[in-house]
């Protein structure tokens, strides 16, 4: 595997550290306390090219590949991982599902205004009873007079209140499981959608993610997406790639325990000397490396494949059990060598272990992405 970047790549992820130095790290302590969701800095991100960065040019998007991706994940969650889940939720389940399954008039109308930071998107597939098991849902979308007649209650929504579309999946037809699943472009504001009020959560908190509510919301037939009974595939294809990206914003994270880990314990001084010169601190500062290194190349690969149009289930699965368990292990040990600093809010780093704990969770739980690995290796 050649893991050499080219010029544009390396461009790109220049281009993104620089952003996420100057317009994200200013007030990122801030918005994780009240928050605050970056919306200024996401249209910014947008005229930039990094809101639809796998779109072709056709369709007003940067026209790279999922390496420039991953690479620009990472540098914008090292900084800041609620920017960097909204860039996520945005490319790789929002537009992908636009390039991969909507029409040319679902593209003219929807893709080019959120591949540009225009608009923002958002995915809904999780429901109260359904979360790793998603099948299991119970919002139904009836046929009506040319139109589909949405009922039901959809949660953990990222994005949810932000958004200015929504991919949400509902039943179209009752009992026979996922077969029964399709997928509806809904616009922010059409009557009987409503938002819940923002989640309290633990981490990724310059994020928004809310409940949504459908009652007797009316969609006409042209935002359905491909064909009645597609919507489970479309979902798991999307969130196929979406766990490459969520690998690379884990790495982010890991990436910044391991540089503020670094810089403090050479600063700290403890027994008339730097604490990094103390063996059990050299240990976790190696391991922490080593892992990180071993993250970035799982998620270069699982790119990689995906970009040459080879099978990559196992290895995106792979690379966000592997790189989840690297940010929360790296985070960890980051706040064990600040000591006491490091439980203060002022010195950022128990910020990185809160948003760590969301990317062995969300896009399939590292359970599920045992599941996938064992059952692809099983099949072998």
């Amino acid at each position: 595997m050649n893991c050499t970047l080219t010029e544009e790549q390396e461009l790109l992820r220049k281009t993104a550290r620089d952003f996420a130095e100057k317009h994200l790290k200013p007030g990122v302590i801030e918005r994780d306390e009240n928050a605050e969701v970056p919306l200024a800095q996401m249209k910014q991100l947008g005229e930039l090219g990094f809101m639809g960065i796998m779109v072709p040019e056709k369709w007003n998007g940067a026209g790279m590949d999922t390496v420039s991706y991953a690479l620009a994940m990472e540098e914008i969650s090292r900084i800041d991982a609620s920017a960097g889940v909204m860039v996520s939720v945005n490319n790789s389940l929002v537009c992908q599902i636009f390039l991969d399954w909507a029409n040319d008039q679902q593209r003219n109308a929807y893709l080019k205004k959120l591949a540009t930071g225009e608009w923002l998107g958002a995915f809904s597939l999780s429901e109260p009873q359904s979360g790793s098991d998603a099948s299991n849902m119970l919002t139904f979308a009836e046929k009506s007079n040319g139109h589909y007649i949405l009922n039901g209650t959809k949660n953990w929504v990222s994005n949810g209140i932000s958004s200015d579309i929504v991919i949400v999946f509902a039943l179209t037809e009752k009992g026979i499981g996922h077969k029964g699943v399709s997928a509806f472009i809904i616009e922010k504001g059409t009557p009987g959608l409503s938002t819940g009020k923002k989640e309290e959560k633990l981490g990724i908190r310059g994020s928004d993610t809310c409940e949504l509510y459908f009652e007797n919301c009316k969609i006409p037939k042209e935002n359905l997406i491909h064909e009645e009974g597609s919507g489970f595939r479309i979902a798991m294809k999307a969130l196929n790639g979406g766990r490459i990206g969520i690998g690379a914003q884990a790495l982010g994270i890991a990436q910044a325990s391991l540089d503020r880990a670094l810089e403090y314990s050479k600063e700290r001084k403890q027994f008339g000397k730097s604490i990094s010169s103390f063996g059990i601190i050299k240990s976790k500062l190696a391991q922490m490396a080593t892992n990180i290194d071993a993250s970035r190349l799982l998620v270069y690969r699982a790119a990689m494949l995906k970009d040459n149009h080879k099978p990559y289930t196992k290895e995106a699965a792979m690379a966000k059990l592997f790189a989840s368990q690297t940010a929360m292990d790296a985070s960890r040990d980051c706040v064990q060598i600040f000591g006491g600093y490091g439980f203060m809010q002022e010195y950022g780093v128990e910020r990185l272990m809160r948003d760590a704990k969301i990317t062995q969770i969300y896009e399939g739980t590292s359970e599920i992405q045992e599941l996938v690995i064992a059952r692809s290796i099983l099949e072998e």
